[in-house]
């Protein structure tokens, strides 16, 4: 069986699993937000909920992929492209995980909100697979290594990093 999956998270860096091929590219139609999820199992707790942003697989791996992606409500197939000038993409039907904003159909989703405030929720929060503001910084490098500008994972970055300055600082004076 073939199947590719576009990761857009934390996929990229670690995907956890063994794959034949991995192909750098873009799907249309979406963007990157840190609107999902109140995770609680893997980048934060009940207390402090973290906030995060989903390759040929073997079936066995589907398996993993839909514990590991569960707080996404669905699963959809998109294009792949790789060139942003060609109408024809690399590769049709890969599967992607995402969030809807129906809050009853998906509990987790947080929403919209000012930088700011996701910037200290992602400060807080921690959870089994490490810190909210890591899987952030890992992004954002993982991006960048493959020449991707998303201006919102590097305006939330500066953010945080704004934040944990000043509570260096304030550490500093006591």
């Amino acid at each position: 069986m073939v199947m590719w999956v576009f990761g857009y998270g934390s996929l990229i860096w670690n995907a956890g699993f063994q794959y034949d091929q991995k192909l750098a590219g873009f799907i249309k139609g979406y963007r990157r937000v840190f609107y999902q999820v109140g995770s609680t199992d893997h980048r934060g707790t009940p207390a402090f909920p973290g906030r995060t942003v989903t390759l040929e697989l073997a079936p066995d791996d589907l398996c993993y992929l839909e514990v590991r992606e569960k707080q996404y409500d669905q699963k959809v197939y998109v294009d792949l492209f790789t060139d942003s000038s060609s109408p024809t993409p690399a590769v049709s039907g890969v599967m992607v995980y995402v969030a809807s904003p129906d809050t009853k159909a998906n509990t987790n989703y947080l929403g919209p909100a000012p930088i700011e405030d996701i910037a200290k929720q992602i400060i807080k929060a921690e959870g089994p697979s490490g810190r909210n503001r890591d899987y952030l910084f890992q992004l954002e490098e993982a991006l960048n290594r493959l020449g991707c500008f998303d201006m919102h994972v590097r305006d939330l970055a500066n953010a945080v990093r704004e934040l944990l300055k000043d509570i260096k600082a304030e550490s500093d004076i006591y």
